[in-house]
């Protein structure tokens, strides 16, 4: 599977497979693992940068995009993204 960038679009199913749209908005490798931050599309497309509800997902090694399970693993990985955006400021 290529890269997953920024500003890219998909649809994801929760667990009532109730489809929603949503935007990357960065992309993180976190002790060997790949991440991408996520935002509902409607979100983004209505709100400011600070009301925009945010979650990460796990790139697997087959392109597959998991949740994150545990809160260790959520807090490490909230907290790299937290500062790539600090760097874009």
């Amino acid at each position: 599977m290529e890269k997953i960038e920024v500003g890219e679009i998909f649809t994801l199913s929760d667990e009532s497979d109730h489809e929603q749209e949503v935007e990357v908005l960065g992309t993180m490798n976190v002790e060997g693992a790949e991440y991408v931050a996520v935002g509902f599309v409607e979100d983004i497309q209505k709100e400011t940068d600070e009301d925009i509800d945010i979650f990460f997902l796990r790139v697997e090694h087959d392109g597959e995009l998991s949740y994150i399970e545990s809160d260790k693993e959520f807090e490490k990985v909230s907290a790299a993204f937290e500062g790539i955006m600090d760097e874009q400021d």
